[in-house]
């Protein structure tokens, strides 16, 4: 693929958060929206790096890593919620000077990206979402609680700990040969940094919950669903559901692809973006 598009990746201060982006620029079709990408939880930009050059190829692409994950801050100020994530974004997007966005979001980040359209639907012009979250509730108050006891992120990081990573990732995908060394080792940095897990802690306590059933209906945006047929994370029907609850809904599912839709299906999930993106949608 024939690059054309300028890079600039940095740590930019944004709502007294250092948030580390990846912009892929076209200067010549600033007319087009922006291809907005938001990570799942315990990920990065780094689940974005199959898609990104397929999607950069006709549009310009911003993605993100939320505070708390990747290269961004793990702030103890920071209020970890859905709605300050979707403000936070807004602001490096206007910082950006940014005019119209289409949001994908994979996993936790599809919510991330269904509370976006709420708070500022005038801004986003589509919403796509990959193997997204869905109606999960807020954490019980007792974990709530406990998640201030001083030594909450040591039980977390304990847990983490345990676990074999390469299993980890060979669990979210259909094809367990695709999982890479590199790739176990660069999604298990983030568990050696200690920051990291008081981070979690802080999204268990302040997350709001998914957006329920009367939420989506009241949004309006054309939106598409992509997923993996073999999702063992986010089961298919979840996605089915959100396509009831959300009005002006498609859905494409992916054969023999588990819930890391934009790592095992990249061009595809570019090829029908793109195809989304070009079609007229009638108005609700």
């Amino acid at each position: 693929m024939t690059k054309q598009y300028l890079v600039k990746s940095e740590i930019a201060v944004v709502d007294n958060v250092n948030v580390y982006y990846e912009y892929y620029f076209h200067e010549h079709i600033v007319e087009k929206p922006v291809i907005l990408l938001i990570h799942g939880f315990v990920s990065s930009t780094y689940s974005f790096r199959h898609l990104i050059p397929y999607l950069a190829q006709n549009y310009s692409v911003l993605a993100i890593d939320l505070p708390g994950f990747g290269k961004s801050e793990k702030s103890n100020s920071f209020i970890y919620s859905f709605n300050n994530y979707a403000t936070l974004i807004f602001s490096l997007i206007t910082m950006l000077n940014i005019q119209k966005i289409i949001p994908v979001g994979h996993s936790m980040g599809g919510q991330v990206v269904l509370y976006m359209a709420k708070l500022r639907p005038e801004l986003v012009e589509k919403v796509v979402l990959l193997s997204s979250s869905g109606y999960l509730k807020r954490a019980k108050k007792k974990y709530r609680y406990a998640s201030y006891i001083p030594f909450a992120p040591i039980l977390v990081k304990k847990f983490f700990m345990k676990r074999d990573y390469k299993d980890a990732l060979s669990y979210v995908v259909y094809n367990k040969e695709t999982v890479k060394e590199e790739d176990v080792r660069e999604y298990a940095k983030a568990f050696e940094d200690d920051r990291f897990f008081r981070s979690l802690i802080r999204v268990l306590r302040h997350r709001e919950g998914d957006l329920t059933a009367e939420q989506l209906k009241e949004i309006q945006h054309p939106v598409l669903l992509l997923w993996g047929k073999y999702d063992n994370v986010i089961p298919i029907h979840i996605g089915k559901r959100l396509q009831l609850d959300i009005p002006n809904t498609e859905m494409f599912i992916f054969e023999e692809t588990g819930h890391l839709v934009p790592e095992e299906r990249p061009q595809e999930v570019a090829g029908q973006i793109f195809q989304f993106i070009n079609k007229d949608h009638p108005k609700s």
